[in-house]
């Protein structure tokens, strides 16, 4: 069930807040567990085959955590997180592995060809937070049911955001329709759903049709034009911002809905001066997930330049393989980190550098490892890297009408959870966003209607 969907939008999302707001008046105590019920329905109804693994992905960490606070066992929390890091491999990097075995000559490994369970990245991720942050003493124990709701929220589920257990364990305690702002937050919530569905209907999915053929012609061994190839290129990088920020918006507003409060995860990635500063603003919960929960522990900047390049270095080109089991994203991530080293090493030579300078080799930089995160394959990469440089036919009829406007957007105006929080509650602006939501409808029941894109990852 997408979020972009009528049994979303006119079937499960109205039948769920229609029982959560019963539950939480009528029956305070049955709201979490009703939480929960939802939430595995939702999970379910892209695959029920995956609903058990999930379940039994929540159990098994629970009963752990419950273990280690009544034996403290050294060892029992790094068995566990290796043991989801061993199931998350398991599902999605087996095939990878099988294909770099059979690089070997004379080796011929079988490649398992498993579907991937949606959201396996994202909850495996969730149950590492709370695990080390027990271990460390910062967290503390919680009900099967709390913690069940924590990984298996519906919102943030299948693609995030990334939520640490301090951000939101505390407000499953509070009485969300009691709270004298209670309606401003349904306001807001309904503002951001329509935003970020705009977005993605608007913007995103539009896009795609300048992204598509191109990468696919590539995959296939056809030549891109120089036109084909910035189309494309410059096509992804809009595309992908407002997919996947577009769903972020969504999954902040249906949270606001049910009286949760989830993290921002962009803030205007494509106005960075920096690489740093992309990475501040850029899937900001994965960031702040790389850095406390790898980067750190790899050393971080504690024990010397060196260290802290190679740390950065291994940080960024683990989040590659982690985005996607495939050597073009190792090297997407890869390139990220020996840009951010490059970044570190110009600050400490005591260097500045123009904003504006900053911006335009940021953006560059960005937009052309993008083609590798995109690309099927190096040779497909290199298909469309030999078209942006000029090294193979100019072609023409470049479509640059969509573009430039997702570019606007994108660079130009503010994220939809500072603009829909700056907005003064007003009946014509309500009205507006009713308008906008039923032209969304309409718009989704005309065209194609495209899978988001991190939800492969």
């Amino acid at each position: 069930m997408l979020f972009n969907s009528f049994v979303f939008l006119l079937a499960f999302l109205p039948a769920a807040l229609a029982l959560h707001a019963l539950v939480a008046r009528y029956r305070p105590g049955w709201r979490l567990p009703l939480l929960v019920a939802l939430s595995l329905v939702f999970y379910g109804w892209w695959d029920p085959r995956f609903v058990p693994l999930l379940l039994g992905s929540i159990l098994a960490n629970w009963l752990v955590a419950r273990a280690f606070l009544r034996r403290r066992s050294a060892w029992l929390i790094p068995a566990a997180v290796a043991g989801n890091l061993a199931v998350l491999a398991l599902f999605k990097y087996l095939d990878f592995l099988s294909d770099l075995a059979n690089l070997i000559p004379g080796l011929s490994a079988p490649r398992p060809g498993w579907v991937l369970p949606l959201g396996i990245s994202f909850f495996t991720f969730h149950h590492i937070m709370y695990l080390t942050d027990l271990r460390a003493g910062r967290a503390p124990a919680y009900g099967l049911t709390k913690y069940a709701l924590y990984i298996a929220f519906f919102p943030q589920v299948l693609a995030g955001p990334l939520v640490r257990w301090s951000e939101i364990m505390h407000q499953f305690d509070e009485r969300p329709y009691a709270r004298p702002d209670a309606a401003e937050r349904i306001a807001r919530g309904l503002m951001l759903l329509t935003v970020g569905l705009s977005k993605k209907v608007f913007l995103g999915d539009p896009l795609a049709a300048y992204v598509n053929p191109v990468f696919q012609a590539a995959a296939a061994g056809k030549a891109a034009t120089a036109a084909e190839a910035w189309q494309a290129t410059l096509g992804f990088t809009f595309q992908i911002y407002f997919d996947f920020s577009g769903y972020t918006d969504m999954a902040l507003g249906i949270a606001l809905l049910f009286g949760l409060v989830l993290p921002q995860n962009f803030d205007v990635p494509y106005r960075a001066a920096s690489l740093r500063d992309f990475w501040r603003r850029w899937h900001m919960t994965l960031s702040r997930f790389l850095r406390d929960y790898l980067y750190i522990p790899l050393g971080g900047n504690r024990r010397g330049l060196a260290i802290q390049v190679a740390a950065l270095f291994a940080t960024m080109t683990l989040g590659g393989l982690w985005h996607g089991a495939g050597l073009t994203f190792v090297a997407w991530g890869a390139l990220h980190g020996l840009g951010l080293g490059a970044g570190i090493l110009f600050r400490r030579a005591g260097l500045r550098m123009p904003a504006i300078l900053g911006w335009a080799l940021t953006a560059l930089f960005v937009v052309l490892t993008w083609v590798l995160f995109r690309a099927a394959s190096f040779e497909a990469a290199l298909i469309v890297f030999k078209g942006l440089f000029g090294l193979g036919p100019a072609g023409s009829g470049f479509k640059w009408r969509t573009i430039a406007v997702a570019a606007a957007v994108a660079t130009l105006g503010p994220s939809a959870w500072a603009a829909v929080h700056r907005l003064p509650p007003h009946r014509l602006l309500a009205a507006a966003f009713g308008l906008l939501f039923v032209i969304v409808l309409l718009k989704i029941g005309d065209d194609a209607n495209y899978e988001f894109i991190y939800f492969q990852f």
